[in-house]
């Protein structure tokens, strides 16, 4: 099973200059709590932009100027990772970036959004999805942090 896991601004932001925009402390928890154990992609800057081994997380890159990493796999074929991913009995999460979210978001039958209620100045945003095709469940709604946030799950219909 293929899941996407994001935290967005009211706009979709994600990032700017390679870093996220908020650091928020629940936020960081839940998405250490939901990768753990398991594999995580992301694409070359999402990479470079984390410390070199996540605690029991096993990295998987989709780059092609990347040729090895010594903590996880690297592949520079899409269509060679995404059939890789689907032959899989257990759920992967992709982690970013924007085009890795871009590439991944018709194959995923999970999205696991923490909704920012603020917008920021962004250089890169979550890809714009049909509602419609999903069953939204709030997990958890965070009002004691600044900004207040809600973890959302996605799951396509």
């Amino acid at each position: 099973m293929i899941s996407i896991i994001a935290a967005i601004g009211q706009n979709n932001e994600l990032g700017k200059d390679n870093k996220l925009i908020w650091h928020l402390k629940k936020d960081l928890i839940n998405f250490k709590n939901l990768t753990m154990g398991k594999k995580i992609v992301m694409g070359a800057n999402t990479y470079y932009s984390l410390p070199p081994k996540l605690e029991n997380r096993e990295y998987i890159v989709l780059s092609k100027k990347i040729k090895a990493i010594p903590q996880g796999q690297v592949f520079a074929d899409f269509k060679t990772l995404l059939a890789y991913l689907q032959s899989l009995d257990e759920e992967v999460m992709i982690i970013g970036g924007a085009a890795i979210y871009e590439l991944f978001l018709p194959y995923a039958d999970r999205l696991y959004l923490t909704e920012i209620a603020a917008h920021s100045a962004a250089d890169t945003y979550f890809p714009v999805f049909v509602l419609d095709r999903y069953t939204r469940t709030v997990l958890a709604q965070i009002k004691d942090e600044d900004p207040h946030y809600e973890i959302v799950l996605y799951e396509k219909r």
